[in-house]
């Protein structure tokens, strides 16, 4: 079988340079609005600080409960501008982008528990919709923030604004991305953290760190050729480490360096916003403690290594209680190709303490087992719990396969969920649908409808194509409940394999050669996409959408405010230069 299928075709095959019509200001505004005041989550702890991280604002804390308390916070007004970039160099190698204010990783969105969030998009690209979606992060009540295009809005056509406006009610660390086709793997892509209390102490927060893959084509021109049913994707060029790497087939980049103060507890935000590459991460002579799961946080447990598929979040702790030195952080393609490949064989950046010299490690560390499937031994500090006697009822059932179709590109490959790939109408997305009244959905749209009012959706999803998936859904993080590297799930035989009781919780998993089996709380209206986030599978079909609360999806956001942005995208539609040819997600 194929090493890793295809996904995604796109869009921009000629990137002009960009014109920018003002300067791009700074991501992180400060705070300027108080919030409404709302009650305490709990007993006075103190403040925040490297000895007493468990607490948040004195009355909050790592016990309060999230989904049902929130601090107080202020407004955050952030502009972003993307642009064309005819050539930039992270390794060495010059290649065209689009980038986000200018900088690859796209600059980090940094607010606290509680805040408000009010994101500008300013599109300045100029052949290209966009739309940006804030991975994880749960939009309850605001599925129309949610920027999904065809979904949950209209793509923001070029020379076009739209502001996102929602409150960040979790707090941890992801990322944000486009979602317009595989558009983020041309370089639209930051993380996202969120301050608020922690499961464990340390001493300094070192930030977000974005391990992905790099290619020196576009996304787009890729894509056309991992679509073709003849082979495997090509592999990655480079691993980039927080942007950077050296180039492994030649002369130019630079390691990445990180340094680490002897004697402290260090937090390290670990991020996979990747196209095709899933990784295990580990540091010679260290360990991680990992105190959160994407947004979920966790009771402290210490690994010597990590599996972080794409998409996926660890926060961890790494304690520089080691000899004063330089030390490699490898980050490992395993799965005998099935988690990606790349010509960097062994990417790697550089852990160094304060103090020691500037050379290169020596050590590059014993070999780890690195294969595709998730890391596990996670145990979320705020329990949920599903009834197994529920789950029959409340059962949805998805068959994922890997099929071709003849196009005028030649024969490619198409994923199906339930016998259909998904294909999106940018023009009109689900949510102009609902404002409508109208619930006669396309096919191709892959609605799921959730017709519980409460209690919990259990999907099992089984694997016929024998390949890995990291599966993500948008609008809730979900009960890993179970999973199988071979065969269907049967409900008589594998039900009693499941675990209800307090699972690892996130938003995204990886779906083995047989079958996962997950579940979310119904709770939140609105349209929510799940999907591989693998580039390439979500580009050919790979996703569906649960239509959760559809009666309340009116009444819980302002669907009015769909309709601006796809007025724009209309009249823009009669001058678009590349027509959609995937699944536009």
């Amino acid at each position: 079988m194929f090493r890793y299928l295809s996904w995604a075709l796109a869009w921009l095959t000629v990137v002009p340079e960009p014109v920018l019509s003002k300067p791009m200001p700074s991501p992180v505004a400060q705070a300027v609005q108080p919030s409404t005041t709302v009650t305490p989550g709990g007993s006075a702890c103190g403040q925040n600080n490297a000895t007493n991280r468990a607490c948040w604002k004195n009355n909050w804390n790592i016990n309060t409960d999230y989904e049902t308390t929130t601090p107080p916070g202020t407004t955050r007004n952030i502009d972003l501008y993307i642009t064309n970039v005819t050539s930039y160099s992270a390794d060495g190698v010059p290649k065209r982008v689009m980038l986000v204010n200018g900088v690859f990783p796209a600059p980090p969105i940094i607010a606290n528990w509680g805040d408000y969030l009010d994101i500008t998009i300013n599109n300045q690209l100029q052949d290209n919709g966009t739309s940006f979606h804030w991975h994880g992060v749960r939009q309850l009540n605001s599925n129309n923030q949610d920027g999904a295009n065809g979904v949950t809005e209209c793509p923001i056509p070029p020379g076009s604004s739209r502001a996102y406006t929602f409150r960040a009610q979790q707090y941890g660390t992801s990322w944000y991305h486009s979602h317009f086709s595989v558009q983020y793997g041309n370089g639209v892509a930051g993380a996202i953290v969120i301050n608020g209390p922690a499961a464990a102490n340390y001493d300094i927060d070192l930030g977000p760190y974005m391990i992905t893959d790099w290619y020196h084509q576009t996304a787009d021109v890729l894509q056309l050729k991992a679509e073709q049913a003849t082979g495997p994707p090509p592999p990655s060029d480079n691993v980039l480490f927080n942007g950077t790497n050296i180039n492994p087939s030649g002369s130019g980049g630079a390691y990445n360096k990180v340094t680490l103060t002897p004697g402290k507890k260090h937090l390290l935000r670990l991020i996979n916003p990747s196209v095709e590459n899933h990784f295990t991460v580990s540091i010679v002579g260290h360990s991680f403690t990992v105190i959160a799961v994407d947004l979920v946080p966790v009771k402290p447990v210490v690994k010597s290594q990590l599996f972080l598929g794409i998409g996926q979040r660890y926060d961890v702790i790494v304690d520089a209680s080691q000899p004063v030195g330089n030390y490699w952080f490898n980050a490992t393609l395993g799965g005998g190709g099935l988690c990606g490949a790349s010509n960097n064989l062994y990417p790697a950046s550089i852990f160094s303490y304060q103090g020691a010299p500037n050379s290169l490690p020596t050590n590059r560390g014993s070999s780890v087992n690195a294969d595709c499937h998730d890391s596990t031994g996670f145990t979320p500090i705020i329990s949920r719990s599903a009834d197994p006697s529920t789950f029959a009822a409340n059962e949805k059932e998805l068959s994922v396969a890997l099929t071709t179709a003849v196009t005028n590109r030649g024969t490619i490959f198409s994923w199906q969920v339930n016998g259909s790939a998904m294909d999106v109408q940018w023009e009109k997305p689900i949510l102009q649908y609902i404002a409508e009244g109208n619930f006669s959905f396309p096919r191709a749209a892959n609605v799921v409808e959730i017709t519980a009012t409460s209690g919990w959706t259990y999907v099992v999803i089984d694997n016929t194509a024998g390949l890995p998936h990291p599966i993500h859904l948008h609008g809730h993080d979900f009960l890993v409940l179970g999973s199988s590297d071979s065969g269907k799930f049967n409900l008589a035989t594998d039900q009693s394999k499941l675990n209800f009781v307090n699972p690892v919780r996130r938003d995204v998993a990886m779906l083995p050669a047989g079958w996962l089996v997950i579940a979310f709380e119904v709770n939140n209206p609105g349209a929510w996409i799940m999907h591989c986030h693998i580039a390439w599978h979500v580009s050919q079909g790979l996703s569906v959408q649960f239509l959760e609360l559809k009666s309340q999806i009116p009444t819980a956001m302002h669907l009015d405010q769909v309709k601006p942005t796809c007025d724009a995208w209309k009249a823009y539609l009669p001058n678009m230069k590349y027509p959609k040819i995937d699944s536009g997600l």
